[in-house]
């Protein structure tokens, strides 16, 4: 059955990327002499990840909740187009992109390194890996989630349950060696955001209700949790106490409350940008950023990259690292929807944007018509750990626990 268009889930898209594309900066342009407070930030910011998968699995859920076993074949194959053929092509793009800086000493090593970065997903690349194993395992998340209707509050539950002691084996090595080595990629580690996310597409509209109705506690529990989160960092760092967790590692039990917060935030944020009354200016950006968000996930390496080889990380000897970091924002999102809405008018445009290819006459953006919306969140984000093994390449440096 055709659903609505959710305005507010697409305005909610361009927010993420900044939180992506914010970590990365912090990442590649924080300086060494300030990791503490460089950290300190990284620890929320590294929110966008989770975000990401909870919308994505509630808008799948929207857009196929009434998806029988016979339309399968369709489904997969749509999954594939817009995330497996984008996600080889970007991998491949990166490869030959980083290969000046490369020293491979043949090419059988360059060509065993490819094969590398397409097994793990080239940086931020990994998310694509998340995104499709759950797509694999969607139809038994929504058998799971048919049957236990009326009982979802337990589903959330189990599942909140489940993400805190897989949180705490991540963050403390307890979990079996392959399950550390693969914790970024492997979909289970983000079960509670992917879960939740399919469970609130099931009553979007009474959650709908709730936050709007409950803004004020919404924002407040954010900020309540947020400071609680930071406690428990500065804890460990002044050597307190590392029970409750350590550093800015994202998969520790002490954000996961903030993570449901600042979710839940983005998408009153979300609401607020398309209410009625807003702006023509307002609603070209933000169809602007929506509308090129996946390929701003996409694209962000390449122009990062630039920067830090072109002396961009030089610039904290004369400007605040923070004020650089958000200078860098807004330089590299500008790029990637420039870039993005170039390819997309293109016959490149599905392998390397996810979109259909758009005619050069609506390079400028119109207001969206009620139509029928392939709700599926296609967006992603945030940065991985380092690669476990070594890059051949050389890479920016990373302070110390900056783990993406």
């Amino acid at each position: 059955m055709p659903r609505r268009r959710l305005d507010q889930v697409d305005a909610m898209r361009p927010i993420k990327q900044a939180g992506v594309i914010s970590t990365h900066s912090v990442i590649y342009f924080a300086p060494a002499a300030a990791s503490v407070a460089s950290n300190a930030a990284l620890l929320l910011l590294h929110a966008s990840r989770e975000g990401f998968f909870f919308i994505s699995a509630c808008m799948l859920t929207y857009a196929y909740a009434e998806m029988r076993l016979t339309g399968l074949g369709h489904f997969y194959w749509r999954r594939f187009v817009s995330v497996g053929i984008p996600y080889l092509c970007w991998n491949v793009i990166y490869f030959f992109y980083l290969l000046p800086r490369a020293h491979y000493a043949t090419w059988t090593a360059a060509l065993g390194h490819l094969g590398y970065m397409i097994e793990t997903g080239y940086y931020q690349l990994y998310f694509l890996l998340v995104i499709l194993q759950f797509y694999l395992a969607f139809p038994l998340v929504l058998m799971l989630l048919r049957r236990t209707r009326g009982h979802h509050g337990l589903v959330i539950g189990v599942a909140a349950l489940l993400q805190v002691l897989l949180t705490i084996g991540m963050h403390w090595g307890l979990l079996p060696p392959l399950m550390l080595r693969w914790e970024q990629q492997d979909a289970l580690s983000y079960l509670l955001y992917l879960i939740a996310g399919g469970v609130v597409a099931f009553h979007l509209e009474q959650a709908d209700a709730w936050v709007r109705r409950h803004a004020r506690l919404v924002m407040a529990y954010t900020v309540v949790t947020a400071l609680g989160a930071e406690a428990i960092y500065f804890l460990a760092w002044h050597g307190v106490t590392t029970v409750l967790g350590s550093g800015s590692d994202p998969f520790q039990p002490s954000v996961i409350p903030f993570n449901v917060g600042v979710i839940t935030c983005g998408y009153l944020a979300g609401v607020a940008l398309v209410r009625p009354g807003r702006s023509r200016r307002t609603q070209a950006l933000v169809r602007i950023g929506s509308d090129n968000s996946y390929g701003i996930y996409l694209a962000q390496m390449l122009f990062l990259v630039y920067m830090t080889e072109h002396g961009w990380t030089r610039l904290d000897t004369v400007l605040p690292w923070p004020l650089v970091c958000l200078l860098v924002v807004v330089v590299v999102f500008a790029c990637c929807i420039t870039l993005t809405a170039l390819l997309a008018r293109t016959p490149l445009a599905v392998p390397l944007t996810g979109r259909k290819q758009q005619p050069w006459s609506t390079r400028l953006p119109r207001r969206q018509p009620p139509a029928t919306a392939e709700s599926a969140d296609l967006d992603p984000p945030v940065p991985p750990d380092p690669d476990p093994e070594p890059e051949p390449e050389p890479q920016p440096r990373p302070p110390a626990e900056l783990a993406a």
